[in-house]
């Protein structure tokens, strides 16, 4: 429901879960009967980061991380009203979650776009009211004219508005009622998400929010316009508390800031650090930390050595293109301060594994696009790069400059809603000769051997997490073990790729050097071929049905 990062099993099995009255205050005092409100999370399509074709080997795992706006939205409910969440990347809504519910909230991105509609149908069909808030009809209200409440902004007046709403009077309304966000709720007053509501068992980490809003404005993107330029800020303390309580709720692995630019603020930044680093030495590294941030990043030495101290093993950067006049195009300037593959060096050299967004179809593409691309893959020896077609957003100068241009296209058939300079099937072929490269299983295996031996060693040492070691994980690790020998080194048919990989590791104890590669391996592989073979969206904005 709240417009921040909600980016990947109906969790309350037992009793619904009543709104913690350590983060009520967002509310004014309604005199309404207390309700009951089902909050349901979108399922995404399976993407390049969605680890979609692992789930046969990771047991419970079922989803990358809890979405923060629903949680938020949820632990923000007036005191005495209940709240029960559903995230159908791990299972669908039932028929029972409905008729409980008073109403339903929905949020999501326009990845989620069909999914989001299909659960207001369901809520509908059971007479409960749909409410639906978030970045993708905070952006493009339009696209959603069968739900009963729009949430339009960040939390605020607006989310005041619909709870207020919703107290004196929760039967479906006549028509739609629009509730828009004139004043934002400063950040560092959003309650503390209500992680108790989710299973931890069921992620692969956890997420947490620092800021909001980026200073740069990139072509393509939409956050300045949906969040503004100057970053909004948690105090230090306040991430201290949300790290308590995901680790009372308990997540023992990692937690990913979900902020689209970690370093929008960098002297903030560098009063978090210290306050991260202080909390890892208190409770003796319980967690790992990764993160988006520009790749300028890497020119702050103190920032960098800063974030090794604070244990963040994994940042995401928008490389986007090799190509320097594409950057300078797209006003990327920010990937310039320092080469490309010198930035990638001293990430590296920090400890932290890059994973790189990379973008076809740019009207600065030509015939050596394709070479270069594929030359930056393995110069760099990026393992994961999440490699998609150009798609034009809502709210972006590139929707703006193609609307004028005339080169937007709503073709359901095709893969992008972008007309390319370059010819429809050149740029289709472009990015999948890009995809079958990457993720060729020999490739691709040693790339991940070069990130066990020339990055993984640069981290921190630190002891084993506390509470990691239970018989019930180490259970887990075996049964996942076995599973990733079975299906990656019997009946895969890169079987002799695997094991060239996987038995100097087991044989000398790194057996989470296997599993984590290995469930990275089977989803990346099977995507890549699906995708290659026609049976995938080339972006994960596609509109195009299959």
């Amino acid at each position: 429901m709240l417009d921040a990062a909600d980016q990947t099993q109906n969790v309350d099995a037992g009793p619904a879960n009543q709104a913690s009255a350590d983060n009520v205050g967002l509310s004014p005092e309604l005199s309404g009967p207390a309700r009951r409100i089902l909050c349901v999370f979108p399922r995404y399509e399976p993407s390049l980061g969605s680890l979609e074709y692992a789930y046969d080997i990771t047991g419970t795992l079922r989803a990358f991380m809890p979405p923060q706006g629903l949680l938020v939205i949820a632990a923000a409910l007036p005191e005495g009203w209940e709240a029960r969440f559903v995230d159908e990347n791990i299972a669908r809504a039932k028929r029972s979650d409905f008729k409980w519910a008073d109403a339903v909230f929905v949020s999501g991105m326009h990845v989620q776009r069909r999914q989001i509609d299909d659960i207001r149908r369901r809520a509908q069909k059971y007479g409960k009211p749909a409410a639906l808030g978030g970045p993708s009809v905070s952006a493009c209200p339009e696209f959603y004219p069968d739900f009963d409440y729009l949430h339009i902004g960040e939390m605020g007046d607006a989310t005041r508005e619909l709870f207020a709403r919703l107290s004196r009077d929760c039967a479906r309304p006549e028509k739609q009622i629009r509730f828009e966000t004139r004043e934002r709720t400063p950040l560092e007053e959003f309650p503390i998400p209500a992680y108790e509501l989710v299973s931890f068992e069921n992620y692969f980490i956890g997420s947490i929010q620092f800021s909001s809003g980026c200073p740069y404005r990139c072509e393509f993107c939409d956050i300045p316009g949906l969040y503004g330029r100057v970053p909004r800020l948690k105090s230090p303390q306040r991430i201290v508390a949300e790290l308590d309580k995901l680790r009372e709720c308990g997540l023992t692995t990692s937690v990913y800031f979900v902020d689209d630019n970690l370093i929008a603020n960098r002297r903030a930044l560098r009063e978090l650090l210290p306050v991260l680093i202080e909390w890892q030495e208190k409770n003796s590294f319980p967690l790992s930390f990764a993160f988006e941030a520009t790749l300028n990043i890497a020119r702050y030495d103190d920032l960098l050595s800063q974030l090794r101290l604070a244990c963040f093993t994994t940042i995401f950067v928008g490389v986007e293109t090799p190509e320097e006049d594409a950057l300078v195009s797209l006003d990327k300037e920010q990937n310039m301060t320092l080469p490309i593959l010198e930035a990638v060096r001293r990430l590296n050299a920090h400890g932290m594994e890059v994973v790189a967004g990379i973008i076809v179809g740019l009207d600065t593409d030509g015939p050596q696009t394709q070479q270069r691309i594929i030359d930056f893959i393995e110069a760099s020896q990026i393992p994961m790069l999440t490699i998609n077609l150009l798609q034009a957003l809502p709210k972006t100068p590139l929707w703006d400059r193609l609307e004028k241009e005339g080169r937007l296209c709503n073709d359901e058939g095709r893969e992008s809603n972008v007309v390319f300079l370059r010819s429809y099937d050149e740029t289709v072929a472009t990015w999948r000769n890009c995809l079958r490269h990457a993720y060729d299983p020999a490739r691709l295996f040693a790339r991940y051997h070069h990130l066990t031996q020339h990055t993984f060693p640069n981290r921190r040492p630190r002891p084993r997490p506390p509470g990691q070691v239970t018989p019930k994980n180490v259970r887990r690790g075996f049964t996942m073990l076995f599973k990733i020998c079975w299906k990656l080194g019997v009946i895969a048919n890169y079987r002799r790729i695997f094991w060239d990989y996987a038995w100097p590791r087991i044989k000398t104890g790194r057996i989470e050097d296997v599993i984590s590669v290995g469930i990275l391996a089977k989803h990346l592989i099977t995507y890549a071929r699906k995708a290659c073979a026609g049976k995938l969206n080339a972006s994960n904005y596609s509109a195009k049905v299959r």
